[in-house]
């Protein structure tokens, strides 16, 4: 006999799911920015030029985007909580072997586990982040990355106080892959209950039967929605403003400690001024969501972008370092949760087109590493962050892609009933 939990009840678990999916994207944002910020020290104590730094950070690309496209079916198979828990339990193994890689070629063995469990634990925590945000019915997938940002800006203000104390990048990885494994472990025991996930999905494939829409998920492949030019097209304007985010990732700390002749500790600074402006752009993001849509606050974000990038590149000084990377790191913001909002507008889909779209924004982490340190060998650094302008010039052209379907709740354009206060 089947029983009916009382709506308290489910408010409640979906309350608290949403505070471990803050945590998750927290601990998750951590640990990348954790060994992105040492990645100068990593640069230093293996003697690596621009470029062979640029095909050694691609180790990590490529294992994220392997992984990318059969997370979706993963999940279907397994559920969330399994492939979060093993993901951050691989990727916590590779960050703390990137600390203690003696050589290139470990090092490359280190950063293809981390970013292969990168691309698996990114789309379970968005399909989780993108259930929760439905239940609630208010558009919060960007704080949710939000909470990601703050751990970033956590990891990189420890990152460049280690560096500061001259801490070494081995003891420090390593200490922060135990938090973030003790993190995860905590989070993932909040997630939505398997029933009400479950029944959340009855519920969904009956009302697209309702409605007469397509099939359900079991009859809808990784095949269908490849095939599909809008999953596709936000997949490319996510792939513009990650690649616009990767480039800083990667190589702001690098390109203003060669420009501007300083020390580590202050190209790891600029790497939080970063983080921080993304963050604040992510929190607050919602509300220019909810008023405008999606579209133009995309186009506008898409604009900043190059402006700082062009403050970075050609104000000289820390200040304009700084002043730049403000205007990047809003810019960049909500590219990469509205995206992940889009993909799931369909509930009954949300799985499969988040991995497919994350596969295709991936690439951006492909090609970005090698591309700046082919480009930074030649024009230094510095000049090579000019990239960026032209990913978020790619993204401004097909982010009309992201303007929600006829239907659609929450996290679209469209007010909704909401549990959230």
């Amino acid at each position: 006999m089947s029983t009916t939990t009382p709506p308290e009840t489910v408010r409640a678990q979906v309350l608290a799911a949403r505070t471990s999916v803050y945590l998750v994207f927290a601990v998750n944002g951590l640990l990348l920015a954790t060994l992105l910020a040492r990645v100068p020290a990593i640069r230093s104590d293996l003697g690596l030029t621009p470029q062979e730094l640029g095909l050694t950070l691609l180790a990590g690309s490529v294992g994220s985007v392997l992984a990318l496209p059969t997370a979706g079916s993963l999940i279907q198979r397994l559920g969330v909580r399994p492939v979060v828990l093993g993901a951050a339990a691989l990727g916590a193994a590779g960050v703390a072997g990137a600390g203690l890689a003696p050589d290139r070629l470990l090092l490359m063995v280190a950063l293809f586990a981390w970013g292969f469990s990168n691309g698996a634990w990114d789309v379970a925590m968005n399909v989780e982040a993108a259930d929760v945000e439905r239940r609630l019915g208010t558009t919060i997938m960007p704080r949710f990355h939000g909470a990601w940002s703050a751990g970033t800006v956590l990891g990189a203000g420890v990152a460049a106080a280690a560096a500061f104390a001259s801490v070494g990048r081995g003891p420090h990885l390593c200490v922060v892959a135990v938090v973030v494994m003790a993190g995860a472990v905590v989070a993932v025991r909040g997630f939505l209950p398997e029933e009400l996930a479950a029944r959340g999905a009855a519920d969904d494939h009956a009302a697209a039967a309702a409605a007469g829409t397509d099939a359900p998920s079991r009859r809808y492949s990784l095949v269908d929605a490849w095939r599909e030019p809008r999953t596709l097209l936000i997949g490319v304007t996510m792939m513009g403003f990650a690649l616009a985010e990767g480039i800083a990732g990667d190589w702001l700390a690098v390109a203003v400690i060669d420009s501007r002749g300083a020390q580590e500790w202050v190209g790891a600074a600029m790497y939080w001024v970063f983080l921080a402006s993304v963050m604040a752009g992510r929190f607050l993001g919602p509300v220019l969501l909810d008023r405008y849509g999606r579209y133009r606050p995309l186009l506008v974000m898409a604009g900043m972008v190059a402006v700082g990038v062009l403050t970075v590149v050609f104000v000289p000084g820390v200040v304009g370092a700084a002043l730049g990377a403000v205007l990047w790191g809003v810019g960049v913001s909500l590219g990469f949760p509205v995206g992940m909002t889009a993909a799931a507008d369909d509930p009954v889909r949300a799985a499969v087109r988040v991995s497919v779209v994350a596969s295709v924004a991936y690439t951006a982490f492909l090609a970005g590493p090698p591309l700046v340190g082919l480009l930074g060998e030649r024009l230094g650094t510095n000049l090579a962050l000019l990239t960026a302008c032209g990913a978020a010039l790619l993204a401004a052209c097909t982010a009309a892609a992201m303007r929600p379907p006829a239907g659609a709740t929450a996290g679209s354009d469209e007010p909704s009933p909401s549990l959230a206060r």
